[in-house]
């Protein structure tokens, strides 16, 4: 009994008596397949191929690959922000990982000039030649500017008229077409527009630094007028009197004649009787000769000089320049 109970545990322990019969064909199938598979999968693969990888990558690795894929996020972040969005976060990133203060980047305006500023640097009261041989953008920005100016008319600052200091400048469009400076008072704090008078001044001035002169004309009120010529009078401009209008005045003094001696007197009654014979023979030949050349007509000669002449026709802006020469005194 003790043999038989042995030989069963051993049985049962190593699977001895228990084993089947196809055990062996299936285990021997099974091993083929694997075979197979092997040789098919080292046909698959190429000779430039790696090899397959089963445990985990290396560390430097992965970061790399980190790296790349945050830096492909960053860069697409960037291209969708404007130039300004894309300008507060560098400063941002700069002042969080250097440090700093966000007034260290603001730029200071201190040198900043507008186009007024420099109009008012380079701007001349008048230019010449000399002012205009070299020329850089500010200069013709300045001379643009002073084109655009009308100077027939000053505007004059009077406020410091007691100490014979006066400003003038040229009127610009605007002014023009009011009439400032023309049809009323030229003095920048004053607009009377009855009694005025054209005066013509001798206006020094220093400009950059060098000394010049101008004759300007000014057109003021009787009480801009006073202070004007508060220290001297100046010259006033009068309309030009057209030829052929001089009206005689009849309170101007009639010129005494000198009295002549009895000699003086004898001596001239003789010459004038011989000048009345000389200027009676000379107008009876002058005319005679206008008679005769009446009668006869042009001489042939006449016809040869040329088409007769016509009075010259006075243009159309020659006209509009008599009609408006009253208005620019």
């Amino acid at each position: 009994m003790v043999p038989n109970q042995l030989r069963l545990s051993a049985a049962a322990r190593g699977h001895g008596g228990y084993d089947s019969d196809f055990s062996d064909e299936e285990n021997g199938g099974k091993s083929v397949q694997k075979t197979k598979s092997m040789k098919e999968d080292g046909l698959l693969i190429k000779p430039f191929q790696k090899a397959k990888q089963g445990g985990m990558v290396h560390r430097q690795f992965a970061a790399e690959a980190w790296d790349r894929e945050e830096a492909r996020k960053r860069r697409f972040h960037l291209i969708a922000m404007d130039a300004y969005e894309r300008h507060k976060k560098f400063v941002s990133d700069y002042i969080l990982y250097y440090g700093g203060k966000i007034e260290d980047f603001r730029r200071s305006g201190a040198n900043d000039k507008t186009d007024l500023d420099v109009i008012r640097e380079n701007h001349r009261f008048l230019w010449n030649e000399d002012d205009e041989a070299d020329m850089n953008w500010e200069k013709r920005l300045a001379k643009k500017y002073y084109d655009k100016l009308f100077k027939e008319y000053c505007i004059a600052d009077l406020s410091r008229y007691k100490e014979n200091k006066f400003g003038f400048r040229w009127r610009h469009e605007k002014e023009v077409i009011s009439g400032k400076g023309q049809f009323s008072c030229g003095n920048k704090h004053c607009d009377e527009k009855e009694g005025l008078k054209s005066w013509e001044v001798n206006f020094g001035y220093v400009e950059h630094g060098e000394k010049r002169n101008a004759l300007v004309k000014l057109r003021v009120c009787p009480e801009c007028s006073y202070k004007l010529n508060f220290h001297h009078r100046r010259k006033e401009v009068k309309a030009r009197k057209k030829r052929g209008t001089a009206v005689p005045n009849p309170k101007e003094p009639k010129i005494k004649k000198r009295k002549l001696s009895c000699s003086a007197k004898k001596k001239s009654k003789k010459k004038t009787h011989k000048d009345q014979v000389s200027s009676e023979d000379s107008d009876n030949s002058d005319k005679d000769s206008d008679n005769s050349d009446a009668q006869d007509g042009p001489s042939d000669a006449d016809f040869w000089k040329g088409p007769p002449q016509e009075a010259d026709e006075k243009s159309r802006e020659e006209e509009f320049d008599e009609y408006f020469q009253d208005l620019f005194l």
